[in-house]
């Protein structure tokens, strides 16, 4: 009875020494399950996302290297495994040596050749060139061969035949996106169902996102039961990253058997090695589906990323600045789980704007988590340098005529800002021995409603991907479920969201921000994560159809509730619009890295250019047209 091994480990990106030493650990446990082939996952051996260290010749050597150091521990058993492929006698298109994301498979010391292929390895067919993938730039296609060599992918893509104890079993082999072929021009997985298989393997290199694995488990499971075979899906876990934009990888391999049921899914962020007996899966009860609330995958995501980059940074200290706003409060609750109140340091940095309410409820979250504390004023330092601006002369060289600033109030709030981040929390970082997070939500971040070195600074943007609905839930589940009790204090929850950065902002007066969260939210993501963006005339279009609500997912009513009249509306899309496509970009870009769990998060996946606030003819004609009724 053939046993197959899923091995779900963490692949460190740019190490293929780590992941080598990993795999040959999986290997001998595997052996000693009495497996008869394990399975890793793509790119197991150098990473996925490594920029352009793809560009170095001595890596892609050292990778080979350690390729063929899990070729030799392949004896008595069947090692599938990622790695990229070179053919140092041809070139990419760019000009560099060729390279491709490749499926290796060894036994007994030796490469096994699919059947139809030039090389002993099953070249990747499709490439995603979409969100944070960027396979073009640096692998060569299993269409691009073909063409090359005057063929189509269908006649290159075959089965490989494994001899295992006397017996042949095929398998078809793919990678990631390979099973994902809706739209392309063809179907990896459709070739291979034409060639009477045993089994499909899926070996995969996937970033965690908000819902992908329910829909992995219906396009897989619909694969398996159409095919009437097993499939295998293999992840890695981990944190790999673009520069831009952190993905935490987790894992959650799945095997599906004959009628597509999940039969076992390995743990999320964790590492893992399970063998299931072909066999015996066609009698395997499912698996019941996850009742679990979309928070919980969220909080799992973020705890697991912020701990992963922690790491890899070798920080081991935090500071935030709270303000008794909800975001730092859930900030503050996430890093406490993750480095322990004693190595967490909360600041709380009043100016004569903030109230009694918001410093008492700093006061009690600190007290909550029972983490370390301090309270500095910024108003002394915030008034001298106002004096020092305003009172300091301006010298024309040119002339010698003299003229002084004069610091109006939106500067002043920018100052108390700066003030707050570039002063006291990066020298409170310093001091401590740590360094000091950005706690912009994801609507703050869409319109730049945060100020340039001062609260969008820090490390790390944990919370950057969560639009603000999202905040107040992670704050509830981690009350509710992670630790049991009441740590974000009620009051944080129930408080309108403001800066409190002048008497415009007072809480104790209900004023606040003037993002209106219960509708922005939903407006600012049309903008960003929908796959057919929104722009301004898509939601003029929905407001003359009277249809923004139910377009946009929030709540009914609301848009009549903010906006009485199409003047009010209009004046407000084009006040985010105009921020969102102009000085929120320049924001962006200089934002600390971004931690992402949705479809579309900002950085490298959500890819911009500074070009200015654009306005269709059709979204004129609306606006007119609206305005004259």
């Amino acid at each position: 009875m053939l046993k197959i091994a899923m091995a779900q480990m963490e692949v460190v990106p740019g190490h293929p020494d780590v992941n080598t030493a990993t795999i040959l650990r999986f290997i001998e446990e595997a052996r000693a399950k009495g497996a008869d082939v394990v399975i890793f996952p793509e790119m197991a051996v150098p990473g996925y996302f490594l920029g352009d260290t793809w560009e170095q010749s001595a890596f892609l050597r050292d990778c080979e290297s350690y390729g063929r150091d899990i070729i030799a521990a392949s004896k008595d058993i069947t090692v599938m495994f990622g790695n990229v492929a070179i053919d140092w006698q041809k070139k990419n298109n760019d000009g560099r040596v060729r390279k491709y994301n490749a499926f290796f498979i060894a036994r007994d010391g030796e490469l096994v050749q699919p059947d139809n292929m030039p090389y002993p390895y099953t070249i990747k067919t499709l490439m995603p060139n979409y969100r944070e993938f960027d396979d073009t730039r640096h692998f060569f296609s299993l269409q691009k061969l073909a063409r090359e060599l005057g063929t189509t992918p269908s006649k290159l893509l075959s089965p490989v035949t494994l001899k295992i104890r006397g017996q042949r079993y095929r398998a078809g082999c793919l990678l990631c996106e390979d099973g994902w072929s809706d739209d392309y021009e063809f179907a990896p997985f459709e070739l291979l169902e034409k060639e009477h298989l045993d089994f499909y393997v899926n070996i995969s290199a996937s970033p965690y996102t908000l819902g992908k694995n329910d829909k992995r488990n219906r396009v897989f499971g619909r694969q398996a039961r159409e095919a009437g075979v097993p499939l295998f899906y293999v992840n890695c876990i981990g944190l790999q990253n673009n520069g831009k934009t952190v993905y935490t990888f987790d894992g959650s391999s799945t095997a599906y058997n004959e009628k597509g049921d999940v039969v076992r899914t390995l743990p999320e962020y964790e590492e893992a090695l399970t063998v299931l007996p072909l066999a015996e899966m066609k009698d395997m009860a499912a698996e019941p589906e996850s009742e679990e609330k979309d928070i919980a995958h969220i909080y799992r995501a973020l705890h697991y990323g912020i701990r992963r980059f922690l790491e890899n940074i070798h920080m081991k200290k935090i500071v935030i600045g709270i303000s008794g706003g909800i975001d730092s409060a859930v900030a503050a609750a996430l890093y406490a789980k993750v480095v322990g109140p004693e190595n967490l340091l909360l600041v709380n940095m009043p100016s004569v704007f903030n109230s009694a309410t918001t410093k008492g409820l700093s006061q009690e979250l600190a007290n909550n988590l029972g983490c370390q504390y301090m309270i500095i004023p910024i108003q002394e330092s915030v008034d001298h340098t106002i004096k020092q601006l305003e009172e300091t002369p301006m010298v024309n060289l040119g002339t010698g005529s003299e003229t002084h600033l004069k610091v109006s109030s939106f500067v002043a709030e920018n100052i108390q800002a700066r003030d707050r981040s570039a002063r006291v929390l990066a020298g409170a970082a310093a001091a401590f021995g740590g360094g000091f997070t950005c706690n912009a939500n994801k609507a703050e971040t869409t319109v730049g409603y945060s100020t340039l070195y001062g609260d969008q600074s820090g490390f790390l943007a944990a919370l950057a991907d969560l639009w603000k609905y999202q905040v107040y839930a992670l704050a509830h589940y981690m009350n509710d479920v992670v630790y049991g009790r009441e740590v974000v204090p009620q009051g944080i929850i129930d408080i309108v969201p403001s800066a409190e950065l002048s008497s415009a902002q007072n809480v104790d007066e209900g004023k606040g921000d003037p993002i209106k969260y219960p509708y922005h939210d939903y407006l600012f993501r049309s903008f960003v994560e929908r796959w057919q963006k929104a722009t301004p005339e898509d939601v003029l279009e929905w407001y003359k159809a009277g249809t923004v609500e139910k377009n946009l997912g929030c709540e009914e009513g609301l848009v009549q509730k903010y906006f009485p009249t199409a003047a009010d509306f209009i004046s407000d899309l084009e006040r985010w619009w105009n921020l969102f496509t102009g000085m929120a970009i320049a924001k962006r870009i200089q934002a600390p890295p971004i931690l992402a769990v949705s479809r579309r998060a900002y950085g490298f996946d959500h890819r911009e250019a500074q070009n200015g606030a654009y306005y269709t003819r059709r979204y004129r004609e609306l606006k007119a047209e609206l305005l004259a009724e």
